[in-house]
């Protein structure tokens, strides 16, 4: 019997029609039976203010709670000027203080970034990944996850029609899963 990894998704989009949700929920959809895969929302949370450390807000408690039990995160994100979403970072940075008391500390992660773009967020993707080497996440190298022209992905109801890029999206998360079972080992 193999073991079920908790995986927390996070989304770098509030869009309603957020093209990075759709993304996220069809990586659930296809991720193989060993991840058990969670959105933790990060819309509501307030910016980070370290005068606040010493006493954080409980929207600051309720992420950090969330986030501290699993054993990799997930990122799915849009790219805003070349680098993340703020909402995105506000989130990490609330995750990584108390310095000392990182919740992203060794957790293994993976990142797909998605854009109606063609070059499907290269470049968060790749900033992103900056911070992973001063929060001690071992990022997933291969395979990499750029997806382009994603307006023309999803049908109506938001469900990914593009049987190729479900099938590369299957492959990320068979990957992603192995990942997450070798670092998890090293633990």
């Amino acid at each position: 019997m193999s073991e079920t990894y908790n995986i927390a998704v996070l989304v770098g989009s509030l869009r309603k029609e957020s093209l990075n949700r759709k993304t996220a929920q069809t990586l659930i959809a296809v991720a193989p039976a060993s991840l058990k895969l969670e959105i933790v929302e990060i819309g509501g949370m307030s910016l980070y203010n370290q005068d606040l450390d010493a006493t954080a807000p409980a929207d600051w408690a309720a992420f950090r709670n969330k986030v501290r039990p699993v054993d990799a995160v997930l990122f799915v994100t849009p790219e805003y000027n070349r680098s993340v979403p703020g909402v995105l970072k506000n989130a990490i940075d609330v995750g990584s203080r108390p310095y000392g008391h990182s919740v992203w500390d060794g957790k293994p992660a993976g990142v797909v970034s998605v854009s109606p773009g063609a070059v499907g967020g290269f470049g968060a993707n790749h900033h992103l990944r900056q911070s992973f080497v001063f929060l001690n996440m071992p990022a997933m190298a291969q395979p990499e996850a750029y997806i382009g022209h994603a307006d023309k992905l999803f049908d109506e109801a938001g469900t990914m029609t593009n049987d190729g890029t479900k099938k590369f999206l299957g492959t990320f998360m068979e990957s992603f899963a192995a990942w997450v079972a070798i670092h998890k080992k090293k633990s």
